[in-house]
């Protein structure tokens, strides 16, 4: 597992992004924008020893075995394996800093991943901030999780739809298309055998998919109530992926957590954290850190 650091200040719990699930850390959380300035760099600024890492089969990580090969049935890196990379991730930062416990700060579906930590090591975690997580639904007629391929192709033309479908009529794209440009290459970049596609693609796990479809047809992959640590949630006003319902069902089922916070972020889609109004949801994060 590839592990970065960007040292901040002493004093606080030691800080662990978790990514999503189609992009790595290079590429979120440790991203120049053309101020050269990215979110690590932020967080560290404000005082944060801050920690990320690629799960298996993202940027700097190996991959899995099976994606050497064409697609086959049964997604790789579901919340069951990510969980244990995370447990591996956070005994190394654990045993660097001293630190007993750390927080947690997670994107998308690497909440579920980072939820279901927080409710099996209690003990361990700090503080947990939720940007735009995977909740729970109750749809019907979704395909069943395990059907999906191991791995899929993730061209540049279906991030750059994710980036702009939340997108109200009338408004602009939160993210220019020379930034979705200069991003989409490093994203190109991260995987060596993106360039052999047609058209060039990253190879991702469905591991993710997989977790995601599961909770919509009414199977998140942990338990919200084991979660001790206080809670933030942050998420975009726009973002299809976390709405207002999604938010309320997480913050119900939250009972035993210290404090729960809510946070609605304004002109903010699922992907905010490289956006135009990225600033917005930056000092959102430093507040539920501090």
């Amino acid at each position: 597992l590839h592990l970065e650091r960007r040292r901040g200040g002493a004093g606080r719990a030691p800080l662990l992004y978790v990514h999503g699930g189609t992009f790595p850390s290079a590429l979120s959380v440790n991203w120049g924008f053309d101020e050269g300035r990215s979110w690590s760099e932020d967080l560290a600024q404000a005082g944060h020893d801050v920690w990320s890492f690629d799960f298996l089969g993202f940027g700097r990580s190996a991959r899995y075995p099976a994606m050497a090969a064409p697609p086959a049935p049964g997604p790789l890196g579901r919340s069951d394996m990510a969980v244990l990379q995370m447990e591996a991730v956070v005994a190394k930062v654990r045993s660097e800093t001293g630190a007993p416990r750390i927080s947690l700060l997670a994107h998308s579906w690497g909440g579920v991943a980072a939820g279901r930590f927080a409710a099996e090591h209690p003990d361990r975690v700090d503080r947990l901030v939720l940007f735009a997580p995977i909740c729970r639904r109750d749809r019907k007629g979704l395909p069943d999780p395990m059907s999906l391929p191991g791995w899929a192709p993730m061209p540049l033309d279906a991030q750059w739809k994710r980036f702009v479908e939340d997108v109200p009529l009338g408004e602009a794209p939160p993210m220019t298309r020379e930034a979705f440009d200069s991003w989409g290459r490093a994203y190109l970049a991260t995987d060596p055998s993106a360039a052999g596609r047609s058209p060039p693609a990253v190879a991702i796990p469905t591991g993710p998919q997989a977790d995601i479809a599961a909770a919509w047809q009414g199977s998140l992959g942990y338990e919200p109530s084991r979660i001790a640590a206080p809670v933030t949630i942050l998420r975009g006003e726009w973002d299809s992926l976390c709405n207002d319902e999604d938010a309320r069902w997480l913050r119900s089922n939250l009972a035993r957590s210290s404090r729960v916070r809510d946070v609605r972020l304004p002109k903010g889609t699922h992907l905010m954290l490289l956006e135009s109004g990225r600033g917005r949801l930056w000092a959102a994060a430093r507040e539920a850190l501090a």
